[in-house]
């Protein structure tokens, strides 16, 4: 099963990065009116995605958010950038 990690640009800018094995009703789950989004992105709607790799485990998963978390906020945007190319 695929493992996703993925960033979500909220209405005040700022990103949010998070893991998922389904991408579609994460992002869904993030935008809806429930408490299954996450408590961040939930006062800050809508998200919008706008970056995800893809790996193959959530260990994996867990690592490279762990890694992507700890970036400034101009390299984020960067790999967002890159990412859309």
């Amino acid at each position: 099963m695929d493992w996703f990690i993925y960033i979500v640009r909220c209405k005040d800018d700022s990103l949010y990065t998070g893991i998922t094995n389904n991408l579609e009703r994460r992002v869904h789950e993030h935008n809806g009116n429930n408490t299954i989004g996450s408590r961040y992105v939930r006062s800050r709607k809508p998200a919008v995605l706008v970056y995800h790799e893809t790996v193959s485990s959530r260990s994996e998963a867990l690592k490279r958010e762990a890694e992507i978390k700890k970036l400034p906020h101009l390299q984020k945007i960067q790999l967002i950038a890159e990412g859309e190319r």
